[in-house]
């Protein structure tokens, strides 16, 4: 069996976790909405027509922010659609997914949604064939307090008191030739300082997200930020980051090592960011949204052709089907994230129900967890306070990409009030199990709380609608302290969380 070592001290931090780093995504595309959060004839729906059953599991989910509508979806929406009365609401043709979108779900009862699922709603604009104008009136209808027109048109359509939405993307990756509005840096950049100075007249303590390249591998990638931060840098507070990876051509050792992809990405935006930082003797930081991101095995999609000339309503268009090792790597992408939490200060998983997703539903039956679900959940349950930065030794193997890479990966937190600490670890080995000691004798007396792992004698199981329960976490009964050391046996292909509280504090004295 290999051996690695890991020496945890809190003296070495990354940097605060900020909560939003756990948020997620919804689009109207596919069944993510209508048939997803939204089906008035099921069974479990409330009052305003959204499954119950679905919003439990987000709570479970531990979602902290989302981001709302879009996605291309939004670069030809019209706001004002999915306001007023619902049987009034036109019906549209949504371009970028080739589907009709009926408008019943809109700003007021995603907001009321949002609520309901304790999480923050997060705004994206129509930049793609919209402007300065519509953003203001959706901000003005947004926000606003006051004895204006628009105000008293959100009152009327049921909400007196303003959303107080603080999160606002300006466009969605309009670097994309799939874009409605696609248009050069310069001129994004231009537009989006514009829209920004003016959203920040109305309303000066609005966060703003500047849309970055979206993938790593675009031909502008690099370019396309230093331009936009030159024209927006002053005016908005992130730069977004997108991506999403599958396995292909069978190469799983590649596939597995996603996360160095991401890290070599995060690292690229930020010495760009602040290169421009410089350049422009700017005191702001600029820190990182990286709001879409997951595994997608977009190939799939586009040799099915889904997309074809019909328009029909809430088509299956993206629905996933997550394995173990899928959900390896979304934890494995969590723990890169997490070790840059001193600039990624907002990340979202996409999506959130049925579309790469999390959560899968199906018309007037049942909701249940898909494998990428648990180390989410698990994730955004334990990690707490400050993020820790770890001295890892291990073995490494060689990938077809990316060179030589670790087979262990991991990072942890600390609460600040509690003290108890969190460690998540990816084990990226095809073959067998490896075990890891961590050396804790930093943390003084500390007993162990919660050890599971995700792993499977078939890392290509799945949980389906007729197997919703085929693949979970479970006890890691290999893991003990002794005399400072904690040691745990890690499968091959595997998650794994562990979580360390002081001796004397109980189950009570822990974050929620």
């Amino acid at each position: 069996m290999r051996a690695a070592k890991i020496v945890l001290d809190p003296a070495y931090t990354v940097g605060p976790l900020n909560r939003r780093l756990f948020g997620s995504f919804v689009e109207h595309l596919g069944r993510c909405v209508y048939d997803g959060i939204y089906e008035p004839g099921h069974p479990s729906a409330d009052r305003d027509g959204f499954r119950t059953d679905v919003m439990d599991l987000v709570r479970e989910l531990g979602v902290t922010i989302i981001r709302y509508p879009g996605g291309n979806f939004v670069s030809g929406y019209r706001w004002e659609d999915g306001v007023g009365p619902p049987e009034r609401r036109p019906k549209r043709l949504d371009l970028a997914w080739h589907s009709l979108e009926t408008n019943q779900v809109g700003l007021h009862e995603f907001a009321r949604w949002t609520e309901r699922v304790a999480a923050e709603l997060m705004l994206a604009l129509n930049l793609g064939t919209r402007g300065t104008l519509e953003a203001l009136d959706l901000l003005e209808y947004t926000n606003i307090r006051a004895d204006s027109a628009l105000a008293e048109q959100r009152a009327t359509n049921g909400s007196p008191d303003p959303f107080n939405v603080r999160m606002w993307c300006l466009g969605n990756e309009l670097d994309g030739p799939w874009q409605l509005g696609h248009r050069s840096s310069e001129d994004y950049g231009k537009i989006a300082s514009q829209v920004a100075k003016a959203m920040r007249q109305m309303d000066p303590n609005l966060e703003l997200v500047a849309c970055g390249s979206s993938n790593r591998s675009m031909p502008t990638f690099g370019t396309w930020e230093r331009a936009v931060l030159e024209h927006t840098y002053d005016d908005v507070d992130f730069i977004s980051c997108h991506a999403y990876y599958q396995e292909r051509d069978g190469d799983r050792g590649r596939f597995l090592a996603s996360a160095v992809d991401m890290n070599a990405f995060i690292e690229a935006v930020i010495a760009t960011a602040d290169s421009v930082k410089a350049e422009l003797r700017s005191e702001r930081t600029i820190d990182i949204s990286f709001d879409e991101w997951n595994v997608w095995y977009s190939d799939r999609f586009h040799e099915s052709g889904k997309i074809t000339d019909t328009w029909p309503y809430a088509p299956r268009l993206l629905e996933d089907q997550y394995s173990v090792t899928d959900a390896v790597v979304v934890g494995s992408l969590l723990i890169c994230l997490l070790k840059h939490a001193d600039r990624v200060k907002a990340g979202c998983l996409a999506q959130l129900v049925n579309v790469i997703a999390p959560i899968m539903t199906e018309p007037s039956g049942p909701a249940w967890r898909q494998t990428t679900f648990f180390p989410f959940a698990i994730t955004a349950r334990l990690a707490q306070g400050t993020v820790l930065r770890l001295a890892i030794e291990c073995p490494s193997y060689e990938t077809s990409e990316y060179g030589r890479v670790s087979l262990v990966d991991a990072v942890a937190t600390i609460d600040d009030n509690s003290g108890a600490v969190a460690v998540f670890l990816v084990h990226r080995s095809q073959e067998s199990a490896t075990t890891v000691s961590i050396d804790v004798r930093s943390l003084g007396a500390v007993r162990l709380g919660e050890s599971l792992t995700l792993a499977d004698d078939d890392p290509t199981a799945t949980n389906t609608l007729e197997h919703q329960e085929r693949v979970g976490p479970t006890p890691n009964r290999s893991a003990r302290i002794e005399d400072g050391l904690l040691t745990v046996d890690l499968p091959a292909i595997s998650w794994t969380a562990l979580q360390l509280i002081p001796t004397g504090l109980t189950a009570k004295d822990l974050s929620p």
